[in-house]
Protein backbone atom coordinates (compact mmCIF):
# COMPACT_ATOMS: atom_id res chain seq x y z
CA UNK A 1 0.00 0.00 0.00
CA UNK A 2 1.22 3.71 -0.97
CA UNK A 3 2.02 5.98 1.89
CA UNK A 4 0.36 8.85 0.48
CA UNK A 5 1.11 12.52 2.15
CA UNK A 6 -1.87 14.76 2.05
CA UNK A 7 -2.02 18.51 2.91
CA UNK A 8 -4.06 21.29 2.20
CA UNK A 9 -2.85 23.22 -1.25
CA UNK A 10 -1.77 27.08 -1.89
CA UNK A 11 -4.25 29.31 -3.70
CA UNK A 12 -4.46 33.00 -4.44
CA UNK A 13 -8.22 33.19 -5.63
CA UNK A 14 -11.35 31.10 -6.07
CA UNK A 15 -13.11 29.90 -9.71
CA UNK A 16 -15.81 27.99 -10.68
CA UNK A 17 -14.63 28.11 -14.22
CA UNK A 18 -14.45 24.50 -15.90
CA UNK A 19 -11.74 22.15 -14.99
CA UNK A 20 -9.66 19.79 -16.98
CA UNK A 21 -6.69 18.20 -15.30
CA UNK A 22 -3.46 20.10 -15.38
CA UNK A 23 -0.60 18.53 -17.06
CA UNK A 24 3.04 19.43 -15.91
CA UNK A 25 3.01 21.84 -19.20
CA UNK A 26 0.42 23.95 -17.86
CA UNK A 27 2.52 25.51 -15.33
CA UNK A 28 4.94 28.42 -15.65
CA UNK A 29 6.96 26.30 -13.96
CA UNK A 30 8.44 23.08 -13.61
CA UNK A 31 9.81 23.29 -10.00
CA UNK A 32 7.75 20.25 -8.51
CA UNK A 33 7.41 22.24 -4.91
CA UNK A 34 5.74 25.02 -6.32
CA UNK A 35 3.23 22.58 -8.87
CA UNK A 36 2.24 20.41 -5.96
CA UNK A 37 0.78 23.30 -4.22
CA UNK A 38 -2.04 22.82 -6.93
CA UNK A 39 -2.59 19.24 -5.39
CA UNK A 40 -3.52 17.85 -2.10
CA UNK A 41 -1.98 13.87 -2.30
CA UNK A 42 1.07 13.10 -3.31
CA UNK A 43 2.72 9.64 -3.44
CA UNK A 44 6.37 10.68 -2.84
CA UNK A 45 5.75 13.21 0.16
CA UNK A 46 6.14 17.77 -0.94
CA UNK A 47 7.90 17.97 -2.68
CA UNK A 48 7.25 15.47 -4.82
CA UNK A 49 9.76 13.33 -6.33
CA UNK A 50 7.81 13.30 -10.12
CA UNK A 51 4.88 14.93 -11.38
CA UNK A 52 3.28 11.70 -11.60
CA UNK A 53 3.31 11.49 -7.69
CA UNK A 54 0.88 14.35 -7.79
CA UNK A 55 -2.89 13.05 -7.36
CA UNK A 56 -6.04 15.31 -6.79
CA UNK A 57 -4.96 18.69 -8.22
CA UNK A 58 -8.03 21.53 -7.31
CA UNK A 59 -6.05 24.38 -7.94
CA UNK A 60 -5.82 25.80 -11.55
CA UNK A 61 -2.43 27.01 -12.95
CA UNK A 62 -3.25 29.99 -12.54
CA UNK A 63 -3.11 29.75 -8.28
CA UNK A 64 -7.29 29.52 -8.19
CA UNK A 65 -9.03 27.13 -5.80
CA UNK A 66 -11.47 25.75 -8.50
CA UNK A 67 -15.00 24.32 -7.75
CA UNK A 68 -15.23 22.04 -9.96
CA UNK A 69 -12.07 20.47 -9.31
CA UNK A 70 -12.97 20.19 -5.47
CA UNK A 71 -16.21 18.28 -7.25
CA UNK A 72 -13.75 16.31 -9.21
CA UNK A 73 -11.38 15.07 -6.47
CA UNK A 74 -14.22 14.42 -4.51
CA UNK A 75 -16.31 11.79 -6.20
CA UNK A 76 -15.16 11.99 -9.69
CA UNK A 77 -13.98 9.29 -12.04
CA UNK A 78 -10.49 10.87 -11.20
CA UNK A 79 -11.11 11.58 -7.30
CA UNK A 80 -10.02 10.19 -4.15
CA UNK A 81 -12.17 6.98 -4.79
CA UNK A 82 -10.57 5.79 -7.83
CA UNK A 83 -6.60 6.17 -6.22
CA UNK A 84 -5.50 3.06 -6.03
CA UNK A 85 -3.75 1.91 -2.90
CA UNK A 86 -5.31 4.61 -0.81
CA UNK A 87 -5.88 3.65 3.17
CA UNK A 88 -9.88 4.50 4.13
CA UNK A 89 -8.46 6.72 7.00
CA UNK A 90 -6.23 8.66 4.38
CA UNK A 91 -9.60 8.80 2.23
CA UNK A 92 -11.67 9.99 4.66
CA UNK A 93 -9.05 12.97 6.03
CA UNK A 94 -8.95 13.58 2.17
CA UNK A 95 -12.74 14.24 1.66
CA UNK A 96 -12.65 16.42 4.86
CA UNK A 97 -10.12 18.69 3.62
CA UNK A 98 -12.11 18.34 0.51
CA UNK A 99 -15.15 19.23 2.40
CA UNK A 100 -13.69 21.93 4.15
CA UNK A 101 -12.11 23.79 0.97
CA UNK A 102 -15.44 23.41 -0.79
CA UNK A 103 -17.88 25.23 1.71
CA UNK A 104 -15.15 27.76 3.14
CA UNK A 105 -14.85 29.39 -0.25
CA UNK A 106 -17.82 28.37 -2.37
CA UNK A 107 -21.29 29.46 -1.04
CA UNK A 108 -22.81 27.21 -2.90
CA UNK A 109 -20.76 24.25 -1.80
CA UNK A 110 -22.62 21.34 0.04
CA UNK A 111 -19.47 18.33 -0.54
CA UNK A 112 -20.63 17.17 2.79
CA UNK A 113 -22.16 14.32 3.66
Amino acid sequence: MTDYDMHEPDFSGTTTDEWDEPELEDFDTDDLSEVGEHFILSASGFPPENFTDLKLPVVDPDGNLNRNALQTAKSGGHGVGAIEDLDEETQDEVEDVIDDLANEHFEDADFGD
